[in-house]
């Protein structure tokens, strides 16, 4: 192994915690390590939040060591009460079950899974079937109530009131870690830093059961400069599928985001050298787009492949430069019988979730933030039909300066 990973990581600006820091990175340099990193199956995709974990997966994987992906078909069941301010709905097994099998097709874009390169695993397979008595007896004997209440996870948790219920989810995921270590040698867990306390709680029952070493990283959380998780739009979450978020939206949200956020995004999730990161990091003014452009490029060619990432990168040229290619931008379809009778301009933002009320739909109106065919439009009431159509059978709906939705007749 050339350069140690966790080098890298650290470079890159991954690593927020560690259990045994020079450990780990001496570890890390001698031998081929299985590690795990836990996806609780919550919804049918992975999302922009999911992305950063996973390039940290593919990281380690380039380096030579073992992932195992662990799919939460039991821990989903109870729901990880860590940065919620209330407890997660409930979800049927089948629900549960039909997610895992998702996140296994899209992990395995982006980890190989040939000839023992990787593992996927579901802890469904033995929290399911536990007898709570015995677990009582192997596990809980090891945990702290003292300790546990003072965790970060429970402390915010404690003022709304919490559940018996969630209080159990720190030894389950600490029991994954320590199935994980008798049935496959995995020695460290990986996870975002809303994890630490969970993490501590498996490395500290290997070493207590087993009097072995075993060993916690986390992750810091892509964030916005207000703190507020990175990864969320008007629309709910950017997804990592297609279907759920198109490649044109998925590369426009990177291509919007926070100048001050470029530099970080570009060392965590791309693989571009980190001198050109820090060249791109350090352009000002206007130039910052250019950086921004390389951003959603390279991250749209990670997730979407390198065809989808240039057709993204062609359509917000197109619109930026003011001509007009279309066929990649987000659209919603009409009748044609409700496009005749005339449909307003508040119902096309609501609809197409460019506003997020009627109310902010109309203030967006009549400050002037709205275009349509490129044409600044401040009356609310106006109603659009056909005869509004641009040459390309369509409206072009512009809200601010960088987003677009086109409307068409079927």
């Amino acid at each position: 192994m050339s350069q140690n990973v966790y080098d890298i990581l650290v470079e890159r600006g991954f690593i927020e915690q560690a259990t045994h820091e020079d450990e780990i990175r001496e570890l890390l340099g001698k031998e081929k390590v299985t590690f795990y990193i836990g996806f609780d199956a919550t919804a049918d995709s992975l999302t922009a939040g999911h992305f950063l974990t996973i390039m940290a997966m593919m990281h380690m994987q380039r380096a030579g060591h073992r992932p195992i992906a662990l799919l939460g078909g039991g821990t989903t069941m109870i729901g990880d009460p860590s940065g919620k301010s209330d407890m997660r709905t409930m979800m049927t097994r089948e629900t549960i079950q039909h997610n895992a099998e998702r996140f296994h097709q899209q992990l395995s874009r982006f980890i190989s899974f040939d000839n023992d390169n990787a593992i996927i695993a579901n802890n469904a397979d033995w929290l399911l079937d536990l007898n709570y008595v015995e677990f009582l007896r192997e596990v809980g004997v090891h945990f702290s109530v003292n300790k546990m209440l003072t965790a970060e996870c429970y402390k915010q948790r404690m003022e709304k009131g919490l559940t018996f219920f969630e209080f159990n989810y720190m030894l389950m995921q600490s029991y994954d870690f320590w199935k994980l270590n008798k049935l496959y040698g995995c020695t460290l867990e990986m996870g975002g830093n809303d994890q630490w306390s969970n993490i501590l709680g498996g490395v500290d029952l290997i070493r207590r059961k087993e009097g072995k070493p075993a060993y916690g990283l986390t992750f810091k959380l892509l964030t916005t400069s207000e703190g507020i998780k990175m990864g969320k739009t008007m629309k709910g979450a950017v997804w990592l599928d297609p279907e759920k978020t198109s490649p044109y939206e998925f590369y426009q949200y990177w291509r919007n985001i926070e100048d001050v956020k470029v530099e970080e995004c570009l060392g965590l999730l791309t693989f571009l050298p980190m001198d050109e990161v820090r060249r791109l990091g350090a352009l000002e003014g206007s130039e910052i787009n250019q950086a921004k452009e390389v951003l959603a490029y390279e991250i749209t060619k990670i997730v979407h492949g390198e065809e989808e990432a240039k057709k993204a990168q062609d359509a917000a040229r197109a619109l930026f430069g003011g001509s007009m290619k279309t066929e990649d931008m987000p659209t919603t379809t009409y009748p044609q019988a409700d496009f005749e009778a005339g449909i307003d301009l508040i119902t096309l933002l609501v609809d197409a979730k460019m506003a997020s009320s009627r109310s902010d739909a109309r203030r967006n109106i009549e400050q002037g933030g709205v275009s349509v065919n490129e044409e600044k439009c401040t009356d609310f009431a106006r109603k659009f039909t056909p005869a509004d159509f641009n040459a390309d059978g369509a409206l072009l709906v512009k809200k601010g300066k960088k987003t677009y939705h086109l409307f068409k007749a079927e």
